[in-house]
């Protein structure tokens, strides 16, 4: 850069010379010595200069889009806020105009509903007309001494002929009641002239307060019309509640393979077994053979069905219940290691827990009666439990039941 403005040298000598002819163009002279650098004051601005010339594009200094950051750690939870305070009780509102009466609507379209269950069988029919009076029979035999007279003898008594149709006056109820489950999801049927009472879901017991309350399968307890996973509420001297609690339910199943998770909503209605509940003639009884042979019904007795014998159960902890032996909800038509499911209330859920025990009378021959302790045995194959297990008969007196018919 060129250095400051110097200082003004010493006047030069006076020399006067004759006006001649320009000389020739002299060398360079050698530098002067380097003088001394002094500051001076700033110059006044130049005269704008012209605009440059367009340089070259210059090159771009961006780089590429790096790779994208890590997810950040979720923040940590902000302090609770303080509770605002209660806000006043507004202005009450002025009462609107009573609006104008609406037109009538058009007819809705309905939809027809499904056909609705079989009901019971009526009343006994009016006494027909008498009949008319037959025809004389053919003349008896005579005797071996001839004519007919006192010398005639009578011939030996026939047999004991059919039962008699049922009379033409009313007929009185029995009261008796027959419950039957069909673990299925089929509903069972009454045997042939026993009146239909209703139709229902097949219901074990219930567990509240950690109790359980065991319901006997041969009585009409045991199905109920409307099935519910919580089918009942509790009450204290304060209020009722409803499904504010971990009660449970348990119910008959049916033969649909175990799930894998619980079950909710309409899944649940393939799981629970169907009954109905029957008018009888007489009670009916169950007879157990302790054996895997289905035992005979007592002389006099008819058949209603055969099963094996269903002792006990127990679901959630130690609580559960049984069935009396003499009841024909003691002789399940299937026998199912797991033949009861157990129903969360609140939940809504179904589903098999691992908590859940079957009890059944099991097969002991007359050899074992006082012999020695029973052996033990783990029997995983379906045919080898069933083989086991005691098979049993439901029963009910012959005469009454033809009586009926």
């Amino acid at each position: 850069l060129p250095g400051p403005k110097g200082e003004k040298g010493d006047d030069g000598d006076t020399i006067y010379a004759l006006i001649g002819f320009p000389g020739l163009l002299g060398d360079p002279g050698d530098p002067g010595p380097s003088g001394r650098s002094y500051i001076g004051a700033p110059g006044s601005p130049g005269p704008q200069g012209r605009p440059g010339l367009k340089g070259p594009p210059g090159e771009s200094l961006l780089g590429r889009p790096g790779p994208p950051g890590q997810t950040g750690l979720p923040g940590n939870p902000g302090p609770k806020g303080r509770r605002g305070q209660q806000g006043s009780d507004g202005l009450n509102g002025i009462s609107g105009v009573k609006g104008e009466k609406g037109l009538a609507g058009f007819p809705g379209i309905g939809l027809k509903g499904p056909q609705g269950q079989p009901g019971p069988p009526g009343p006994p029919g009016a006494p027909g007309p008498p009949g008319l009076r037959g025809t004389p029979g053919e003349p008896g035999l005579y005797g071996l001494f001839g004519s007919k007279g006192k010398n005639s003898f009578s011939g030996p008594p026939g047999p004991k002929g059919d039962p008699g149709f049922p009379g033409n006056g009313p007929s009185a109820a029995s009261g008796f009641i027959l419950v039957i489950h069909s673990q299925s999801e089929a509903i069972p049927e009454c045997p042939t002239g026993m009146p239909l009472l209703w139709i229902g879901y097949s219901l074990l017991y219930l567990e509240g307060q950690e109790r359980a309350y065991t319901q006997d399968l041969g009585r009409a307890g045991s199905c109920l019309r409307i099935f519910s996973t919580m089918p009942f509420s509790y009450c204290n001297s304060a209020a009722c509640h409803y499904a504010s609690r971990n009660d449970k339910s348990y119910w008959l199943t049916t033969n649909k393979p175990v799930p894998m998770m619980p079950v909710s909503g309409g899944e649940i209605r393939q799981y629970i077994s169907r009954c109905v509940v029957c008018e009888a003639p007489a009670p009916a009884v169950a007879v157990h053979n302790q054996d895997s042979n289905v035992p005979n019904c007592p002389p006099g007795w008819s058949s209603l069905w055969i099963g094996y014998s269903f002792l006990m159960h127990t679901g959630s902890g130690d609580e559960g219940g049984g069935q009396s032996l003499t009841s024909p909800g003691s002789c399940l038509k299937d026998f199912r290691t797991q033949p009861f499911v157990e129903c969360q209330g609140p939940r809504g859920t179904c589903h098999y827990f691992a908590n859940i025990y079957s009890f059944w009378l099991t097969r002991v021959s007359y050899e074992e009666e006082f012999g020695a302790a029973p052996q033990g045995g783990t029997l995983k194959a379906a045919d080898q439990q069933r083989n086991r297990i005691s098979r049993c008969h439901v029963c009910m007196r012959q005469r009454q039941i033809m009586q009926l018919r």
